[in-house]
């Protein structure tokens, strides 16, 4: 089998380098030709533990390759994944959707044989019906469905959640397009990893909901540690203590300066503007994001606190500037909103 990948940034990458492992034909496709240039040597743009190696390996055996013409891939492909990046739109949170639709039309221009084109990129509800009138519209003859296949990598750990993931999300409303998609995933139902096949909206919401759940788990835990510092309780043990229960579990009960990255920033703050346009407010995960630019700003305030007034010369060390370890990734890292704070003051 043969794919594309549209897109060479973290998703893109990790996702068409493991399809690559799988024994699958895969085409790497990006527009910055300085980018695709060093791909195509194996220099890798991210830090990721395990996928240099795994590009470089992929590329000697022919089954990745690296191109910034679309044209070039599609018309042979069976799948097309759009991995583009969705940062929240300027001035409202929204997620911008401009390059996933900019995709939509190339992939359009260019398409050839029967083809599912894929969301792989985290997007909001209805995404993919407006992929499929895009294509449409650009091109009424172009043979294809629309799936949603939503990733869940985590930075530091991605190539095993890829390989060995806890679960494979896809949303198509076709028994074609599922038989292509099924067969794509083949390595992992050998492995009899669930792979949960949904209608394309609600592939679309899981990883929204998902991703805010776990933005909810670090906010409570943080808010339990504000109290725990007014009435003289052990933060580390109220967590061990809640997290041996099974229903809930140890995972992401870590108090700290607030979540940060790539996801959950972006994610929470999309879900929220998605359910307020649909008149169905989420005020549990409107009160999580808020929460949690206050104690991004706040944490400052305790490292002042924390410093000996005994004179005038102060040295703040910040160990770990990224928002978690094994990755150079700095988007919406904590420090960014601590560092700057603390340099007002000190």
């Amino acid at each position: 089998m043969r794919i594309t990948i549209v897109g060479t940034g973290y998703v893109g990458l990790v996702s068409g380098t493991c399809f690559a492992e799988f024994g699958v034909n895969v085409v790497c496709v990006d527009k910055d030709h300085e980018k695709i240039r060093k791909l195509r040597k194996g220099v890798i743009p991210i830090f990721e533990p395990g996928l240099k190696e795994l590009v470089k390996k992929n590329i000697k055996e022919k089954r990745l390759f690296f191109e910034t013409d679309l044209s070039k891939s599609i018309k042979n492909s069976s799948a097309i994944f759009i991995a583009v990046g969705t940062p929240s739109r300027r001035g409202d949170g929204h997620a911008d959707l401009s390059y996933v639709y900019k995709a939509a039309e190339e992939i359009a221009k260019n398409i050839g044989k029967y083809s599912v084109i894929v969301n792989k990129s985290t997007v909001p509800i209805g995404t993919g019906k407006k992929v499929s009138e895009i294509i449409k519209k650009i091109n009424p003859s172009a043979n294809f469905d629309v799936a949603s296949n939503p990733e869940f990598l985590r930075e530091g750990s991605a190539i095993n959640d890829f390989m060995r993931p806890d679960r494979v999300v896809i949303g198509c409303d076709n028994e074609k397009a599922k038989n292509i998609l099924k067969e794509l995933y083949r390595p992992l139902f050998l492995l009899e990893t669930p792979i949960l096949f949904t209608k394309r909206e609600t592939a679309e919401l899981i990883k929204y909901a998902a991703n805010s759940f776990l933005a909810t788990k670090i906010t409570f835990i943080n808010e339990i540690s504000d109290l725990c510092e007014k009435v003289g309780a052990n933060i580390g043990d109220v967590s061990v203590g809640i997290g041996l229960d099974g229903r809930i579990g140890k995972k992401f009960l870590h108090p700290g300066p607030g979540y940060g990255g790539s996801c959950f920033p972006k994610d929470t703050l999309a879900l929220v503007k998605t359910a307020q346009d649909y008149r169905s407010p989420l005020k549990l995960v409107e009160h999580v994001v808020n929460s949690n630019k206050k104690r991004k700003q706040s944490m400052y305030k305790r490292i002042i606190k924390a410093i000996p007034k005994t004179n005038n010369i102060k040295t703040v060390t910040i160990l770990g500037l990224t928002f978690k370890p094994n990755t150079d990734d700095m988007r919406d890292s904590p420090s960014l909103d601590i560092i700057p704070s603390l340099l007002k003051k000190i």
